[in-house]
């Protein structure tokens, strides 16, 4: 079976920082593109980053330079640092393991 268990989210103010994490397991992060996901309130599901082993990350223009996706294999972990955190940053964000394999969610509020 296939476990993406995010955390690390939470209430900050705006232009402060959250890191995320997503402890993957039945999956290697090393070898899979995976990626971070959110969803405010009435709105769609997003693309916020993706890595892989045969692109450099990507990012929403709206997230880029404040984001930075990684992954430490040895814990089999992905991670999303958010920097300079916006009001509009608000939403549920979700880990993607490819294909169908998605988190739970773990809820980042910025406050103004």
């Amino acid at each position: 079976q296939v476990r993406l268990v995010e955390s690390g989210g939470g209430l900050v103010q705006a232009g402060g920082s959250l890191r995320l994490s997503c402890a993957a397991s039945g999956i290697y992060v090393s070898i899979t593109a995976m990626g971070w996901y959110r969803q405010a309130p009435g709105k769609l599901r997003e693309l916020v980053a993706l890595i892989s082993s045969v692109h450099s990350p990507n990012y929403a223009d709206s997230v880029k330079g404040r984001f930075t996706i990684s992954r430490d294999n040895a814990k089999n972990t992905v991670y999303l640092q958010m920097n300079s955190l916006k009001p509009e940053d608000t939403a549920v964000y979700y880990c993607w393991g490819g294909g169908p394999y998605w988190g739970q969610g773990t809820q980042v509020t910025v406050s103004s």
